[in-house]
């Protein structure tokens, strides 16, 4: 099985080469004032030029509203939409109609029944991400280095279409792979040398620790 790979929250173009140059699936520019990896449309649109043919960009907001995904579009062209606000079924309708877009949903998890949010989304959303619930004090929905229990992922319906993201890092990709062999992984803090600051060689790092994770598990 194919696996996607998301590196989220670039913003340098050394570090976006390296995603492109490992064969990231996807590339994420984060537009969230709050968020150390925000950038500015302007910068993602000119970052995201080299990805055509290569990776889908992908645009990430927290309950933004018309104008700014209006700004964001022109500016980017992303290839989809990543809503990781508390965005209703109904905004997620309304968003896709808007730009003609695919959208992902990001979900914040932490026990099974958190799943069951999923379920008014399933005719909206082309594609669901999963990441762990914030820390108490937090600010940020995403990028906060925490990860859930990988294992309750054996219970998500099998044709459910998602990214596993959350606290993960060369170190413990090996084990979310195993557990919850999930169809696409997206990661940012695990790739960073400080909150935001992405490192190329950890991007290296990553790759080479999923790879030998599948290698491993083919074997």
């Amino acid at each position: 099985m194919a696996l996607d790979i998301k590196i989220c929250g670039l913003s340098t173009a050394e570090t976006f080469d390296a995603a492109l140059g490992n064969g990231a699936s996807h590339v994420g520019f984060i537009f969230f004032a709050k968020s150390p990896r925000n950038v500015s449309p302007a910068l993602a649109g000119q970052l995201r030029q080299s990805a055509t043919g290569r990776a889908e960009a992908v645009a990430v907001t927290v309950d933004a509203d018309d104008a700014f995904l209006d700004a964001i579009v022109a500016a980017v062209k992303p290839d989809m939409l990543q809503l990781h606000g508390k965005e209703a079924p109904e905004r997620v309708a309304d968003v896709k109609a808007r730009y003609g877009l695919p959208v992902m949903k990001a979900f914040s998890i932490r026990e099974a029944q958190d799943f069951d949010a999923i379920v008014p989304y399933g005719e909206v959303a082309d594609r669901l991400l999963f990441d762990a619930k914030p820390p108490a004090g937090s600010e940020l929905p995403g990028g906060n280095g925490v990860s859930f229990d990988w294992r309750l992922l054996a219970g998500l319906d099998a044709s459910v279409d998602y990214m596993l993201s959350g606290g993960l890092n060369a170190a413990n990709i090996g084990d979310a792979l195993r557990l919850a062999n999930p169809p696409g992984i997206d990661i940012s803090s695990g790739v960073e040398s400080a909150p935001g600051v992405k490192d190329a060689a950890l991007i290296d790092n990553f790759f080479r620790a999923v790879r030998a994770a599948r290698e491993d598990s083919a074997a």
